[in-house]
């Protein structure tokens, strides 16, 4: 197990009992998951399922196949450069884990797409 998603999952496993949200105890199982368990998601299907500003969060990783017009600003467990790329073009931003909690303490309103 890759040490770094282990303390991931500890991190969204923490913050899930102290703000009680169910949302990143579920991130934190998903974590956990061996690689070809997890999702990939293409910007395109980013641009499609989400609306401007608001806060997305993949369980997997994020190509960048696709383009996206409005901002969002994304959290997941891995991300091509191309995707970080146009994601910042169009006004978004990349979350760490820390950065996701601390913008969404209760989960409330995290789109979680895959």
């Amino acid at each position: 197990m890759n040490p770094l998603r282990t303390r991931l999952a500890y991190q969204l496993h923490k913050a899930a009992g102290t703000h009680d949200a169910p949302i990143w105890e579920r991130l934190s199982r998903e974590a956990l998951k061996p690689g070809s368990a997890r999702r990939t998601v293409n910007v395109k299907k980013l641009a499609q399922l989400s609306s401007g500003g608001q806060t997305v969060a993949v369980p997997g990783k994020v190509l960048g196949t696709g383009l996206i017009s409005h901002p969002i600003s994304l959290f997941s467990f891995s991300i091509s450069d191309v995707a970080a790329q146009k994601i910042k073009a169009a006004g978004g931003r990349v979350l760490s884990s820390s950065e996701l909690v601390e913008s969404s303490p209760s989960g409330k309103g995290v789109l979680l797409v895959g």
